[in-house]
């Protein structure tokens, strides 16, 4: 079933806020946006589970960044019932500390399952499709 009209806001906004949240290191901003029982499939040889063990990667994966900006595109979502599944394309600058301002530069995908939960829709499972990076 397609999501209605304030299904893809919502959906929407979770995502715009979880990007926030990492360019703006963030934690409780993060944190809002997540499902306690989160798995993150992808981003290291094993899946991440849960919000403490995610945040803990995102904030060692940002170490080297002086700055990170993510920009998102629409949220395409499918919903059924008080569950989601959405995709947001994004495109990801990041300015290294060392050597100084190096930029890398992503392309990507974002597969996201989300889950509502007393009203709120949460990412449950969250995964990026790299679609190309690059050094500039």
């Amino acid at each position: 079933m397609n999501a209605d009209h304030d299904d893809r806001i919502d959906l929407q906004d979770v995502m715009l806020k979880y990007a926030a949240g990492i360019d703006e290191q963030h934690d409780a901003l993060l944190r809002s946006c997540l499902a306690d029982d989160l798995e993150a499939p992808g981003f290291l040889d094993h899946t991440i589970r849960g919000i403490d063990d995610w945040i803990a990667y995102v904030r060692q994966e940002l170490k080297p960044f002086w700055r990170t900006q993510h920009m998102l595109a629409p949220t395409l979502a499918t919903v059924d019932g008080d569950r989601a599944q959405t995709r947001t394309d994004l495109q990801a600058m990041q300015v290294r500390k060392a050597p100084r301002g190096e930029i890398l530069l992503i392309w990507g995908t974002y597969h996201t399952g989300m889950v509502r939960r007393q009203g709120r829709w949460l990412i449950q499972h969250h995964e990026l499709a790299v679609k190309k990076s690059t050094t500039l």
